[in-house]
């Protein structure tokens, strides 16, 4: 990708959520509760497996892990969305945008890895109970769980260095409430053909591959449930894998529809609609998901003994 000799642009407008005052105050109101609920929620889960010896186990670690990266999934751009809400002030630098599609893109890439291990974890639990303990050791899930991390923040160096090297003069809004991959290629004044036939053929292999993975695991999961003979066997063993499919279905219906299709011809309405979905909805509602289906982790979040710790380290 050549330089060229133009008048670069320093910053970015994030055009967001645009209404009316009034609007945009009911926006504020909503999002700021689901983030704190988000927040809140996720935080619960981690001290709940934290505290308790019962779930000091691998399906609850990558829980733990997985809550963690929910915090930050959010973080990344929420509060600066509710900024922008109140201050009306909706720039943001060009760095500061690639940086927050750099944590972005590392979380969301974190988040497929996660669900495709939490998936082999439900698998080897089911499927070769005898053997889970043996292979699912507490050193190889907190090998999987680090590697997870580490390969996602390396992993993603190099697309978004090559997304720095762009060059951006002219047109500066993006129609989005964050800074997404699509928006920051339109606006490039550079050739962004190559570059973005990259990066998104590199989100399609994380996407499809992970759930090529999950898919699998499910489908001998479900060959194993099929032959126990009781619904109510049925139902229990189902009941220790409902709560990750559940935020499956939900996480890969909207990524795939934002970022796997057939052509990059975007509409604005439908997608500012889905960003909502999968970057603050999804969110709040994954603990909500795990606490309400996983009698464990309700069991350990009534319990005294957490909130004691808090109360504690107060």
């Amino acid at each position: 990708m050549k330089s060229e000799n133009r008048t670069s642009i320093q910053v970015f407008y994030l055009l967001g959520f645009h209404e009316s005052q009034n609007l945009q105050l009911f926006f504020f109101f909503i999002f700021f509760m689901m983030y704190m609920s988000t927040i809140i929620g996720n935080v619960i889960i981690i001290l709940a497996i934290w505290q308790s010896s019962k779930l000091h186990r691998p399906m609850y670690l990558f829980l733990g892990n997985f809550a963690f990266m929910e915090i930050c999934y959010s973080s990344v751009t929420v509060p600066k969305m509710l900024m922008d809400l109140v201050s009306g002030n909706k720039q943001i630098s060009v760095l500061g945008c690639i940086t927050q599609l750099y944590f972005f893109f590392v979380l969301g890439a974190i988040e497929n890895y996660f669900l495709a291990v939490m998936a082999y974890d439900r698998y080897l639990a089911i499927c070769n109970p005898l053997r889970y303990m043996t292979i699912m050791s507490n050193r190889l899930c907190k090998q999987l769980a680090l590697t997870t991390w580490v390969v996602s923040f390396i992993g993603s160096l190099v697309p978004i260095y090559l997304l720095r090297k762009l060059s951006f003069c002219g047109r500066n809004v993006i129609h989005n409430f964050f800074c997404d991959a699509s928006p920051i290629f339109n606006l490039s004044c550079s050739d962004t053909s190559v570059l973005k036939s990259y990066f998104f053929s590199l989100v399609r292999i994380i996407v499809f591959s992970c759930l090529f993975f999950i898919t699998l695991s499910y489908i001998q999961i479900i060959l194993v449930i099929l032959k126990i003979p009781s619904n109510s066997g049925r139902r229990k063993v189902f009941s220790t894998c409902g709560s990750h499919f559940t935020v499956v279905i939900l996480y890969y219906g909207s990524v795939i529809s934002m970022y796997v299709r057939p052509n990059h011809e975007y509409n604005v309405v439908f997608d500012k609609c889905l960003s909502v979905f999968y970057a603050i909805a999804t969110p709040f509602l994954n603990p909500l998901i795990y606490s309400l289906r996983n009698e464990k982790i309700r069991e350990a979040i009534k319990s005294y003994k957490w909130r004691y710790s808090i109360c504690h380290s107060a």
